[in-house]
């Protein structure tokens, strides 16, 4: 089915601006709460939020194979779990509806009242019922400082990294939409000098520059996705963040990793941009420094050229730009991501949301997480309003955005922003 959503000169008869994340071309997808009360999935053009769930009782996707009930619900799963034939689908009849030369619904107001919402009158609800969630470390200069920050000189780069994609299991219980503030965490850290471990808030909060994909239905237990058929289970892509503890962390990551220096708290943007409508921004990824097993090669482009930011703003003051790099610099892409992930027959469900690991660039300014840039707290970062960083602050919000751009169209993430609070306190 051809990708009539995408159609660069097509415009809607919603106002866009310029600079928009979502133009017609782009048509995201997420779940929220109406001025009603009502729970829905729905979509965005401009600061337009469309509710789906009516679009579909108004009789507009009537020649789509659709269940009644496919968006009113409160997440995404079935739809996801419908396949890639009917996410384009009803991408298509979308840009046709809100198409500027389709008058359809643009001349029925009564429909139009029912139908469309100011973001005003929203609120952006989690977008998936997410199963599990995976995190994986696929950025070779995160890998290397990280590596360079924790070990020596000769072993910053494990022997295994450049031979798969590495990953660990996250929780998501605690993974939250843009919007919701998190609390510093507590546990045990091991300061400087000392023998035995004391308790407290950690005093190293971090974030992580990722991005996630999620997945749909994908195989049964047992059997492995070949890396050809990948992106055929990859419904779209959110910003991540993935919050984290440094000095939690340093204390606990042996043998097994991390554990509550990350499951304390992960962000993601609220709209899943698909894949199809990606597919122009598709670039060649990093090459490989050492041959990959065959069941991890693949043919043609298989990265995305995401420009990609962070930024911190300080309680009442003004944001400051921290980062600023791309997804294309991942060393391992999403396909060889899932086919590893499933080589060994683990089941992937619909919903599953699947984190790239910090995303770094090759220069300083481009690194992904605070103690990259500040190389583990040794030089500072200064805000606009004159305070420094070396991590993040009490009451400073973090935000991240992305976004991709080639002949004119833009196609972007929005923002994932999300504030730190102080440690928790029982009233």
């Amino acid at each position: 089915m051809p990708l009539y959503a995408n159609n660069p000169d097509r415009k809607s008869w919603l106002h866009v601006d310029k600079n928009s994340d979502f133009p017609i071309q782009n048509i995201p997808f997420g779940v929220f709460l109406t001025r009603d009360d009502i729970v829905t999935i729905g979509t965005r053009i401009g600061d337009t939020a469309i509710d789906l769930g009516a679009l579909h009782q108004l009789g507009y996707f009537i020649d789509i194979p659709l269940t009644d009930d496919i968006f009113l619900q409160d997440t995404l799963n079935d739809f996801i779990a419908d396949g890639r034939k009917t996410w384009r689908a009803v991408r298509n009849r979308i840009a046709q509806i809100f198409d500027s030369n389709d008058k359809t619904l643009k001349e029925n107001k009564s429909h139009k009242e029912i139908v469309l919402f100011r973001l005003d009158e929203i609120e952006m609800q989690l977008p998936v019922q997410i199963g599990d969630f995976t995190d994986f470390y696929s950025s070779m200069q995160h890998a290397t400082n990280f590596g360079s920050l924790f070990r020596d000189a000769e072993n910053t780069i494990l022997p295994n990294w450049l031979h798969i994609p590495i990953g660990c299991h996250g929780r998501s219980s605690s993974i939250i939409p843009s919007g919701i503030p998190v609390h510093r965490p507590k546990g045990q850290m091991l300061p400087e000098g000392a023998d035995a471990p004391v308790f407290g808030p950690s005093k190293s909060v971090d974030f992580e520059l990722e991005m996630a994909f999620i997945t749909t239905v994908a195989n049964d237990l047992g059997e492995p996705i070949p890396i050809a058929e990948a992106e055929e289970y990859i419904f779209g892509l959110v910003l991540l963040n993935d919050w984290s503890a440094r000095d939690i962390q340093k204390w606990e990551y042996a043998p097994l990793g991390p554990f509550l220096a990350k499951n304390f708290a992960t962000s993601i943007s609220p709209w899943i941009v698909t894949l199809d409508a990606l597919e122009p921004y598709k670039v060649e990824g990093p090459k490989a420094i050492k041959p990959q097993l065959e069941y991890l090669q693949y043919k043609g482009k298989k990265s995305y050229d995401i420009n990609l930011e962070v930024a911190i703003r300080p309680s009442g003051a003004k944001e400051t730009v921290v980062s600023k790099t791309n997804f294309k610099h991942l060393y391992w892409n999403m396909v060889q991501q899932l086919a590893h992930h499933t080589v060994n027959g683990c089941p992937v469900n619909s919903g599953d949301l699947m984190g790239t690991g910090t995303i770094s660039g090759p220069t300083p300014d481009s690194y992904g997480s605070m103690i990259e840039l500040t190389w583990k707290g040794e030089k500072s970062i200064k805000m606009k309003d004159g305070s420094e960083r070396t991590f993040i602050n009490d009451n400073d919000t973090v935000i991240m955005r992305g976004f991709c751009e080639k002949d004119g169209t833009r196609i972007g993430f929005g923002e994932v922003s999300t504030k730190l609070l102080p440690i928790f306190k029982r009233k």
